[in-house]
């Protein structure tokens, strides 16, 4: 009887000490999935913010076939404020301009260069009320210069471009294997995610 009750301390000891030696990797894994979840919903929302700007840069609250394209930093509904309004709330609770920057390059601002290198200018946004124009011809001052249309004659590119920095929800690098690297600035403990889109304006 004596030994029966020995050997199932030792077992439920076992036990214990299994727990004990795979819980720390087991919380190294949940927390890595975690903050991978939280880099895709990011860079989904990125890449809906982006498209979304740039097709209403183009098309606006009218149909297609409309040649007043939106502003894109002024007026009543400019395209950064729509970017800016897809992104809060979705990414983040309240907006910061240290965070994030938003370049429109919008027919809407005119063109530069000549003939077969037309592109769009820009502006480039801080928050969606700070806002500096850019040129996007010869001499560019963009940070993201657009590309000129192949059929330049007639189209122009319209191009958007956003840059997020963000801490990730669980800090520490046992719990960020997965993207540390390249997206990552260890002097500031953020991840920067880019994108951009590039639509024909007619």
């Amino acid at each position: 009887m004596c030994k029966a009750h020995s050997g199932l301390r030792d077992h439920r000891g076992q036990a214990l000490l299994e727990t004990a030696l795979m819980m720390p990797l087991m919380l190294i894994l949940v927390l890595n999935a975690i903050n991978l979840g939280y880099f895709f919903f990011v860079t989904t929302n990125l890449a809906a913010a982006t498209r979304t700007g740039a097709l209403y840069s183009i098309v606006g609250p009218g149909s297609p076939g409309t040649t007043s394209y939106p502003s894109a930093n002024t007026g009543s509904l400019p395209v950064t404020t729509l970017i800016y309004q897809d992104l809060t709330g979705a990414v983040w609770t309240t907006p910061n301009s240290a965070n994030v920057t938003i370049q429109v390059c919008s027919a809407g601002l005119g063109i530069a260069g000549g003939s077969g290198s037309v592109r769009s200018n820009c502006v480039s946004c801080n928050s969606s009320a700070t806002c500096s124009s850019q040129t996007a011809g010869s001499g560019a001052s963009a940070t993201f210069v657009p590309d000129f249309d192949p059929e330049n004659a007639t189209f122009v590119l319209n191009r958007v471009d956003v840059q997020y920095s963000f801490p990730p929800l669980i800090p520490g690098s046992p719990f960020n294997l997965i993207l540390i690297g390249n997206l990552y600035n260890a002097g500031t403990g953020q991840y920067t995610f880019y994108r951009h889109v590039e639509m024909r304006a007619m």
